[in-house]
């Protein structure tokens, strides 16, 4: 399959590492092609996992048109935030067919699809979006990835919701007997862990992460008090989707501690903690886990339950300390149904869209 890589962060490097290796033709985008530099020439990546350590040859480049050319998939592992920009960027070579993935994708879909319709662009593509990155993975330096493990159940929604037999094919494909159906695009925003896991995490250790030179959130920062304002957080999350008529299986955040069910499945819970590669310097105001599952996932979470007329009294309270903290109004800025147009629309109308698509 021809496969299409976007962007330089963690997800995108394993991305490509595990794409090349299971023999898929990948063509890798970066807009910087000086980033690419510490590849060498020919470029090469060097990936790190249970087999070992070894290089592997890959194909980059800054010309999207260029690496667009002929995909069938399009993994797109970047922050939130990046996804405005990212859609204007793909809208003139997007084609009948295509696939792009998120991961995890807070809501992304309909933003993307809408930013591309609103380019000009009408090709029919499927926008997808899962519940957590498919590879728990660091980047050492530019030219090494470590990859401690890989998902094993990837919840997956799409926009259109018509299209999600095409689009889960091709995943499958790519991730081999994970990709699980979700009903619909929102319904997989829904399934996002980030805002579950890292806010709790990064706010109620906010005094050892800004004392210590470096802090494990997953190790010494999780902690039974924290584990239950986890629970609550999650079963907000959970009520949300019932309301809306999502169906089981939830994946309740639990499980991600406790057994082998979660998306990583292994108690990947305790791999994390095991490889060391989280114990590392966080900076609260500028890390993925705030600029993203807080200020994009969380702020959405918490207008989609207004929305749906669930209470969600502890993503609010997390949501309303994040902004002391930051001195922002992340309700009001952050990517919520509000600021989407949604928040007056009744239910069934967004899920129709979520169905056919945006003209």
């Amino acid at each position: 399959m021809k496969i299409t890589v976007m962007g330089g962060g963690n997800g995108s490097y394993a991305a490509v590492a595990d794409a090349v290796e299971a023999g898929h033709d990948v063509r890798w985008w970066r807009r910087d092609k000086e980033k690419f530099a510490p590849l060498g020439t020919p470029p090469k990546l060097t990936v790190t996992d249970h087999a070992g350590s070894r290089e592997i040859v890959v194909e980059t480049s800054d010309d999207l048109g260029w690496a667009m050319e002929g995909a069938e998939v399009i993994l797109a592992p970047t922050p939130a935030f990046a996804q405005e920009d990212m859609s204007k960027a793909l809208a003139p070579h997007l084609v009948d067919g295509q696939v792009i993935f998120l991961a995890p994708g807070s809501f992304g879909s309909w933003i993307m699809l809408e930013r591309v319709r609103k380019a000009g662009c009408t090709a029919d593509v499927a926008f997808c979006e899962t519940g957590t990155l498919p590879w728990l993975c660091r980047k050492k330096g530019e030219a090494e990835v470590r990859i401690t493990t890989r998902a094993s159940r990837l919840p997956t929604g799409v926009l259109p919701a018509r299209l999600t037999d095409m689009a889960l094919g091709k995943l499958s494909e790519v991730f081999p007997d994970a990709i699980e159906r979700c009903e619909d695009a929102l319904s997989g925003a829904l399934m996002n862990a980030g805002p579950i896991i890292h806010p709790p995490l990064i706010l109620m250790n906010a005094g050892p992460i800004q004392h210590f030179d470096s802090w494990d959130i997953h190790n010494e920062g999780t902690q039974p008090a924290i584990r239950a304002v986890h629970d609550k957080l999650d079963a907000e999350r959970m009520a949300i989707r019932e309301k809306l008529g999502y169906d089981a299986p939830h994946f309740p955040l639990t499980d991600h501690y406790n057994t082998s069910n979660w998306m990583y499945g292994n108690l990947a819970h305790d791999k994390l903690v095991d490889s060391g590669d989280w114990h590392e310097a966080l900076d609260l105001y500028d890390h993925r886990y705030m600029t993203e599952d807080i200020a994009v996932g969380l702020a959405l979470l918490v207008s989609i339950g207004q929305w749906a007329g669930v209470p969600t009294p502890v993503a609010s309270g997390l949501l309303a300390i994040a902004g002391a903290v930051t001195g922002r109004d992340l309700r009001g800025e952050g990517r919520t149904f509000e600021n989407l147009g949604l928040a007056e629309r009744s239910v069934a109308d967004v899920q129709q869209d979520l169905k056919e698509g945006l003209a």
